[in-house]
């Protein structure tokens, strides 16, 4: 099976261990307001508000592909050391494929350089910053969960265990 980029066994276990497939999400935070592009053209959620994000690539950590994910998508430069970490969410579908079981790291980052611009036009049709309590509809559901208890103050479990 493949998705575009790498090829997956068929099999969602190697050797009786789970493949996880790794992405990193970037919340930037202006004061009360995050950055979210629409995303279209990519076959998940297309419709759908996301914040910035991508798979962690080959011989990368999750903070490098969450810095490279920001420069690609959003044009910002960030430090490794100013991601900050909101948690971690296991999204699964059990007995599925392969490449739906999936770790998502959330990081929050309040200083980069550069103005947030679209990049990729063909992968988000609108960017732009939204209120944390006036998201624009609809948002991709796991990501949600993360904006709203930022937004209500909520503490973020360090670690979310959901269905995909």
């Amino acid at each position: 099976m493949t998705d575009g980029h790498m090829t997956y066994a068929d099999d969602d276990h190697l050797g009786g261990r789970t493949l996880l497939v790794a992405a990193a999400y970037v919340v930037l935070r202006r004061d009360d307001q995050v950055l979210m592009q629409l995303r279209q053209g990519t076959g998940y959620r297309d419709g759908y508000w996301a914040v910035l994000a991508g798979h962690v690539d080959a011989g990368e950590s999750v903070h490098e592909a969450a810095v490279r994910e920001a420069l690609e998508e959003g044009g910002v430069t960030i430090e490794p050391g100013d991601l900050v970490p909101l948690t971690a969410m296991h999204r699964f579908e059990r007995g599925g494929p392969a490449v739906e079981q999936r770790v998502d790291v959330f990081f929050q980052v309040t200083r980069w350089s550069g103005e947030p611009d679209l990049r990729e036009p063909d992968r988000a049709a609108r960017m732009g910053w939204f209120a944390l309590d006036a998201l624009p509809e609809p948002v991709v559901p796991h990501e949600r969960l993360v904006l709203d208890a930022l937004a209500s103050g909520t503490p973020i479990p360090a670690f979310r265990s959901l269905p995909s």
